[in-house]
């Protein structure tokens, strides 16, 4: 691909504005390490939430989406769309609750839900852990993807490719901290989402405009409904069918099972991860759960059309996948798209948009994963007298150090989404724990332990035993089954542990509760003695009809929005009037709906965990 001068300039002045905003930060950064990595919890709600669906909008992702709905047509998307479920968990259950922990990182919040040595464990564990392996696995699927972008569009090698987004990324990543993260977020995610929107109406012009783009894709999946119905059944002789490449037993798996099992950034069971930092850094309780609300709607119901557009387009454009250097590759044919369809200036305009959307993600990753390291490792247990600036210093090698092994990791990654399927099926046996640990006193440390070690080695051996046995390889059905197996034995596992090891002291589970109230009766044998009563979990009754009118909202949005793109204006309108209920009905709950806990009471007793 030729770029011209003018396409130069705008990439060029993309990596200039990105450099300028890492410097301006520079020195409040450096400050401290709550500076450096939650941005003194001074972030407001709207720039928090912007930056978590700039975070998840990487440069894998409209790859992955072209890569779903080339093979299965815009359903194949519920391998990710499930997880509305559990997002809007977090939103309604465990948003305020992290907030009112008051830790640094979630790898922290060991050490005051659990007390002692297997505390401590888990903590230093976790920090590795995800911090370092999965953060790593993460890293490198998106530099996979970022190579690729940069290879087809530019043809240039791939160690090139990948210093030149290092060079831009860490530079601000190491010098600013969180806050030159979030606001390059805000910035990347308004030129990436405008990048796709024209290169959409770009490929939709190409095949002859939608009409002939909804005939061509209904003639190559055999019907209209197969290519773009938004649900992955049909209404057969029988009454509904699964699409062959969604039988109902994976269907089952993802609606019943894999939203609140498995974990994943964005949308980890009982919150956490990337969302839980942007959740400490809001300036407060009520930002921290609108901040977590808007990342919800924008990550599954604005941003995918224009992908899915472009990914049906490819269907046509590049028949079976097949690129014009003769390579069959279904995910590289987004980045075809973009070669062979934009003009001067949109060619630049993409290539910063995928230069925002690698840089974004991968910002937030090694600030994410450096706070493990620092916060949760390196304090914790190697230097704990040091000071913020020495902290801050090694925050920064720490952020170096990140990146290069992500390299390393990319080079062993054949393709973005076995990397994702992989990554969901190794954590799928811990969702319970981190759920239930807030919601009932008798999960202890070595309940998370056990359940995080079953899993691991569970999915190891299911994925390598499953496929051929139970299902045949590569097929819905062997994902399925590797998640249920992991799931069922993970908790066979950690249930046992839980009952045979000793509970937290009452000292640890009263600290706790006092900290956070967490609230509902299984925390009555903890909350009652120690003088609060029965409390109902914070928002009481509201936060189960939010949590409905959330995922209602989400879904009728996504929906609606394309029924209209696809000319069906009626149902269309229908579903975005009944999106609109239910945020009218969750707008009603906030205004009514008491965020603070009631005071402490200053006595306690002896509670039935002694």
């Amino acid at each position: 691909m030729t770029l011209s001068v003018i396409d130069w300039l705008i990439v060029l002045g993309y990596f200039a504005l990105s450099t300028v905003i890492g410097l301006i930060f520079t020195k409040r950064g450096g400050e401290s390490l709550d500076e450096y990595f939650l941005s003194g919890r001074q972030v407001p709600w709207w720039l928090a939430g912007a930056a978590m669906v700039a975070t998840t909008f990487a440069a894998d992702t409209p790859l992955v989406v072209t890569g779903l709905v080339a093979s299965k047509g815009v359903a194949g998307n519920w391998l990710w769309w499930n997880m509305v479920m559990s997002g809007m968990l977090t939103v309604f259950f465990f948003a305020r609750l992290w907030r009112r922990a008051n830790v640094m990182t979630d790898v922290e919040f060991a050490e005051i839900r659990y007390g002692g040595r297997p505390a401590a464990f888990l903590r230093g564990f976790r920090a590795l852990y995800l911090g370092v392996a999965i953060n790593l696995i993460i890293m490198g699927w998106v530099t996979r993807a970022m190579i690729k972008i940069l290879t087809i569009s530019l043809g240039i090698s791939p160690l090139l490719a990948v210093g030149l987004c290092f060079f831009i990324t860490v530079a601000y990543s190491v010098a600013a901290g969180l806050w030159a993260v979030l606001w390059t977020d805000l910035v990347q995610f308004v030129i990436k989402m405008s990048a796709v929107i024209v290169l959409a109406i770009y490929a939709v012009q190409k095949v002859g405009g939608m009409a002939a783009l909804k005939a061509g894709v209904a003639q190559h999946f055999g019907s209209e409904a197969a290519a773009l119905s938004v649900l992955p059944v049909k209404l057969g002789p029988g009454g509904l069918e699964a699409y062959s490449w969604m039988p109902l037993l994976a269907l089952g798996v993802f609606l019943s099972m894999q939203w609140w099992a498995a974990y994943y950034p964005g949308a980890e069971p009982g919150g956490g991860g990337y969302v839980a930092q942007r959740i400490f850094s809001a300036k407060t309780e009520r930002d921290g759960v609108l901040a977590t609300l808007l990342f919800q709607v924008a990550h599954y119901a604005l941003r995918p059309w224009p992908w899915i557009i472009t990914g049906l387009a490819t269907v046509l454009l590049y028949p079976g996948g097949r690129l014009p250097n003769g390579t069959v590759d279904a995910e590289g044919a987004y980045v075809q798209a973009f070669v062979d369809l934009l003009p001067t200036p949109w060619r630049g305009f993409m290539l910063a948009g995928f230069a925002a959307a690698y840089m974004s993600t991968i910002g937030t990753h090694l600030n994410w994963g450096a706070s493990y390291l620092v916060n949760d490792f390196y304090k914790r247990f190697m230097r704990t007298d040091a000071s913020d600036k020495h902290y801050v210093g090694v925050g920064r090698v720490a952020t170096v150090l990140l990146f290069l092994a992500s390299i390393v990791v990319t080079y062993f990654l054949s393709s973005v989404e076995q990397a994702w399927k992989f990554l969901l099926a190794l954590g799928a046996g811990t969702g319970l724990v981190l759920i239930l640990r807030w919601y009932w006193w008798r999960i202890n440390a070595w309940s998370e332990i056990s359940s995080m070690i079953a899993s691991f080695v569970i999915s190891l051996i299911a994925l390598n035993v499953v496929p051929g046995w139970l299902a045949p390889a590569g097929s819905p059905n062997a994902d399925a089954w590797v998640m249920i197996i992991t799931v069922l034995a993970s908790t066979l596992v950690w249930i046992p542990v839980t009952f045979l090891t000793r509970p937290e002291s009452r000292q640890t589970l009263e600290a706790f509760y006092r900290r956070v109230r967490p609230g509902g009766p299984g925390w009555a044998a903890v909350s009652v003695p120690a003088g609060y009563g029965r409390e109902p979990i914070p928002g009481g009754a509201l936060a189960w009809t939010n949590w409905i009118a959330g995922i209602i909202a989400v879904y009728a949005t996504l929906f609606g929005i394309g029924k209209l793109i696809f000319g069906d204006l009626a149902l269309g309108l229908g579903m975005l009037g009944l999106a609109v209920l239910a945020f009218a009905w969750i707008a009603r709950s906030f205004r009514t709906d008491d965020t603070q806990p009631a005071p402490a009471p200053a006595v306690t007793e002896a509670y039935a965990g002694d």
